[in-house]
């Protein structure tokens, strides 16, 4: 009995261990699955740290959704203002005056952290730096971000301007759900302005991406008080891992335990898919709507992260729809998906529609009518 005590002490004390040898020479750490965002390993997650450039992912994020409402465009061109052209750091050398394209900027962004192209796209979507920094700050709130402020977009060290390893993280879990994202923050090398005397090399600062297969993002970050610090993504199979490392004394070092945090994830760990965006959960019948009926769909993958050696559960599902108007978009949230598992509910999920469906015009509504009316159809 006594051995068998000993074993099991021996076996935490062995795990315990294990836990906090990942990330050693980091200030702050954390490991989370990027589509359940379930926290794999932390290391004082919540402590307060210059972010340095690693702060462009917000910018990057800001600037995805502006993309997606239409306030700019990949292929509109940006006139770079003086402001932008003097930034110092890590940057493209744009000049003031100079034209070039949203995306052109974005990869500089994306791939070399350029502190000018971050602010001449600032500059685009909100007018100012400050008008894009309070944009900043509102999207951390709309978030949940407990211990960040933004002061500029592009992460050089300023006073109250801070983050966090959690939510760092929650900020790129964020960023990679737009997945054009990943095809920037991927490239290792590339050249903007290819064809002029002003070429520039793109090398990638993130040296993962080159180095370790599956990793296709995200972001480096270097200043004085912030140390080296970074934020890596990857995918293995079905699963997408997201670590965030911060103040480093050495790059080398700090690539090295990130990639040992992913590996330990991905050895640890495993994604079960219940349910896809694509699955179908019945039909809806749409009111007024050019189409009668429309399928119901989640507006997420469900899945669940388990420890290898643990025991997978069998989860059943509820459906929960509101009465459906036209005209309606794929997107909207017309109910809820109630996951369950032992009759109890461990997830929800918003519901929304297969495809987008117009208000059908007053004539075809009128001989629906009609038809119902004939057929007993009268609800």
């Amino acid at each position: 009995m006594k051995k068998i005590i000993l074993f099991i002490l021996i076996s935490f004390l062995f795990i315990k261990v294990n836990a906090i040898t990942l990330a050693p020479n980091s200030k702050s750490a954390i490991l989370i699955e990027a589509s359940t965002g379930e926290v794999l390993f932390e290391k004082d997650a919540d402590l307060k740290n210059a972010p340095a450039s690693m702060t462009k992912m917000m910018s990057m994020l800001l600037i995805m959704e502006a993309i997606d409402k239409n306030v700019i465009s990949w292929n509109q061109m940006i006139t770079v203002s003086e402001n932008a052209s003097k930034m110092g750091g890590s940057q493209i050398l744009l000049e003031t005056g100079e034209q070039m394209s949203v995306e052109d900027l974005f990869k500089g962004v994306a791939i070399a952290s350029g502190n000018d192209a971050v602010v001449a796209l600032s500059e685009a979507i909100a007018g100012s730096v400050d008008n894009f920094v309070s944009m900043m700050n509102k999207k951390a709130d709309e978030l949940g971000l407990k211990n960040t402020n933004f002061k500029n977009p592009h992460g050089l060290d300023e006073v109250d301007h801070y983050s966090s390893a959690r939510d760092m993280a929650i900020i790129a879990r964020e960023l990679v759900k737009h997945e054009k994202v990943l095809e920037y923050t991927s490239i290792y090398e590339t050249y903007l302005r290819e064809n002029l005397d002003t070429k520039i090399w793109l090398v990638n600062t993130n040296k993962l991406v080159r180095f370790k297969k599956g990793v296709d993002g995200l972001k480096t970050g270097f200043t004085d008080n912030a140390g080296y610090c970074l934020t890596a993504t990857m995918k293995q199979n079905n699963m997408r891992l997201i670590s965030v490392v911060m103040n480093y004394d050495n790059a080398n070092v700090r690539n090295n335990e990130t990639s040992e945090m992913l590996d330990y994830g991905f050895a640890q760990y495993t994604l079960d898919v219940f349910l896809t965006q694509k699955s179908i959960l019945g039909k809806k019948e749409v009111l007024n709507g050019n189409s009668r009926y429309v399928n119901i769909v989640p507006k997420g993958d469900v899945t669940f992260l388990t420890k290898k050696m643990e025991e997978k559960i069998n989860p059943t599902y509820k459906v929960k729809v509101s009465n459906i108007s036209a005209p309606i978009k794929k997107g909207d949230i017309i109910g809820k998906l109630y996951i369950m598992n032992n009759n109890e509910v461990i997830k929800e999920v918003d519901l929304t529609v297969e495809k987008d469906v117009r208000r059908a015009n007053i004539i075809k509504i009128y001989f629906r009518n009609i038809l119902d009316i004939l057929s007993g159809n009268i609800k």
